[in-house]
């Protein structure tokens, strides 16, 4: 497999940690504490605001200071569903980069609803398991709740095909990981099956993805970057743990004490 020599996710890493972007999430409440921490670690600034009282607010800070949007849909109720929609609307019409994370799509027609009506607001990049790609393309997903039970490899064609249709970049995580933006496609390597021991992985993975968004790489490029750093803080940690209770603090640290050029000399990302 011949790996691309070129991406530099040193240089995204590099520019997050100078700038330390302010990066919005409306998350969940089983996410929010990993994903705040994990957006420190990595060096980014968290604001976890999920009040529609505050939408025009944060949109107009993160316009102003070169921030970013993430959206995940994993305890949404009706309250949360009305402020995401004014939220999405806000960053598109700001011109904010945001992330859509459809946890859970497939396992019940409120999921859907609440996917589907924010895949139609252009979120930059579409962050899911196998599973939830599969079912936000119209088949059926094969999830179990929130976990997936399709490898990524089967749900490629599905997200090339979001891809295409709505003109955004697709990441999917899974044994090897898949970026595409319909046209061109990158599997990233590397991760750790241990990560799914710990809850909301996935969840902090979309807040680091979101703040790759703020620097000057392509979109493709940045995701398949972010998405392998975060594959190698996950086996660094992995290899220096007991087990799941002391893996998320060596998460932690891993993300904190990766470099750019050791990211650079250990990441393989490869077109497809």
């Amino acid at each position: 497999m011949n790996f691309l020599s070129d991406t530099n996710p040193g240089e995204v890493l590099k520019q997050i940690r100078n700038n330390s972007p302010l990066i919005w999430n409306i998350s969940n409440f089983v996410s929010m504490d990993i994903a705040a921490n994990a957006l420190l670690a990595f060096g980014a600034s968290p604001a976890m605001a999920h009040a529609i009282e505050e939408a025009e607010s944060f949109s107009n800070i993160c316009k102003a200071i070169n921030g970013a949007l993430t959206i995940n849909i994993g305890t949404f109720d009706k309250a949360w569903q009305e402020c995401a929609i004014k939220v999405a609307n806000e960053a598109k019409k700001a011109e904010i980069p945001w992330v859509l994370d459809p946890v859970g799509a497939g396992a019940s027609e409120f999921r859907n609803q609440n996917a589907s009506e924010l895949l139609k607001l252009k979120p930059t990049v579409l962050r899911g398991n196998a599973s939830e790609i599969i079912s936000i393309s119209g088949n059926e997903g094969g999830g179990k709740g929130v976990d997936s039970t399709s490898s990524s490899n089967e749900a490629l064609d599905a997200a090339i095909s979001i891809a295409s249709q709505y003109k955004i970049v697709v990441a999917v995580t899974g044994e090897v990981d898949y970026v595409t933006d319909g046209s061109q496609t990158l599997s990233v390597h590397g991760g750790d099956i241990m990560m799914t021991k710990i809850t909301a992985t996935g969840c902090a993975l979309t807040c680091l993805i979101g703040a790759g968004l703020t620097t000057n790489q392509e979109t493709i490029i940045s995701t398949a970057n972010i998405m392998g750093i975060y594959s190698l803080a996950a086996e660094i940690a992995c290899n220096n743990c007991e087990g799941p209770g002391s893996l998320k603090p060596k998460f932690l640290d891993s993300l904190y004490n990766v470099t750019p050029d050791y990211v650079n000399e250990k990441i393989k990302i490869s077109r497809v």
